[in-house]
């Protein structure tokens, strides 16, 4: 292995523990035998594993060493596309392993999970209020899932409205899962060059939106990490022609707490709460993608979804 950054001081040719064993090491002591030894048949047992005689720091050691080889979010920051983990403090790792929380079973009754749900349904009011929306589904379990629930979501709208859209506005900067989501829904993807600055031009926008066309996937700031100055105007122009604009969230992390999701014009957003909020991730996983939508959206959400009564 050669030297990176980080790796300095590191023994970086660690052997394998077969290498490194001895006979005769041992990693603690057995306590003396009180009863009388017996013999086992070999048939019973079989062959013995081929494991190296080790003592305790051989092993602790051993795995330290490559453990401190690892890259992770406890040593830097972690881009994986236009997802960027960061470090969660480890209080809220210990928060979502409270036993009631962690423990409970899925299929209890919801009179019986009458705790979790109220955690849930303020979870959900507390996303609505970071990002301006009205209504939220903690549903879909990944940022991919949130973008395909949002986009089975605009096929419904138009549904309901006998409107034949065929057609979603994808912008080259737009996060990489977004025409796969739209895809799935039978939406056609067309693509938007941007401009030379790196953002979207509402003029090339206004050219390709049309009654055909459900409406624009954007992410915000976009993958090349420049936000959409033009936002606004962009949405105006859909809306006009009837469409909706879906706003992908992998990259809120620059914006939240900042930006009214809902006054730049997005009718319906997803969130990864495993990249801008503290869902335990490890670096890539479990993901967590609620939608948040417009009140016009709202019926639409997948159900069920928790409500107070």
């Amino acid at each position: 292995m050669t030297h990176g950054p980080g790796t300095n001081g590191l023994i970086l040719d660690e052997p394998l523990l077969w290498e490194k064993g001895k006979p005769g090491r041992v990693a603690y002591s057995m306590p003396t035998r009180d009863v009388p030894e017996e013999s086992v048949d070999d048939t019973l047992v079989g062959d013995g594993p081929d494991f190296p005689d080790l003592g305790e720091l051989d092993v602790i050691r051993h795995y330290t060493r490559l453990s401190q080889w690892n890259f992770g979010i406890d040593t830097g920051m972690y881009p994986l596309g236009s997802c960027t983990m960061k470090y969660n403090p480890k209080i809220n790792e210990k928060m979502a392993a409270t036993p009631g929380l962690a423990s409970a079973h899925p299929l209890l009754e919801a009179e019986l999970s009458q705790g979790i749900l109220k955690l849930h349904y303020e979870l959900q009011e507390y996303l609505a209020a970071v990002t301006g929306m009205d209504a939220v589904s903690l549903q879909p379990s990944a940022g991919a899932q949130g973008e395909l629930t949002a986009m089975l979501m605009f096929a419904a709208y138009f549904r309901k409205k006998n409107e034949k859209r065929t057609k979603i506005l994808i912008p080259d900067t737009a996060h990489g899962t977004n025409p796969a989501s739209a895809a799935l829904c039978g939406f056609a993807s067309i693509p938007i060059t941007s401009g030379k600055n790196g953002i979207l031009e509402p003029v090339s926008v206004e050219e390709l939106m049309d009654e055909e066309t459900v409406g624009i996937m954007v992410t915000n700031p976009n993958t090349l990490g420049l936000f959409e100055e033009q936002i606004k105007e962009i949405t105006d122009i859909i809306h006009r022609k009837g469409g909706l604009v879906y706003g992908d969230g992998a990259n809120m992390n620059a914006i939240m707490g900042m930006v009214d999701i809902k006054r730049c014009g997005i009718d319906a957003v997803h969130l990864n709460l495993h990249k801008t909020f503290s869902t335990p991730h490890g670096g890539g996983g479990p993901g967590s993608g609620p939608v948040c939508v417009t009140e016009e959206l709202a019926p639409f959400l997948p159900v069920p979804l928790v409500i107070k009564t």
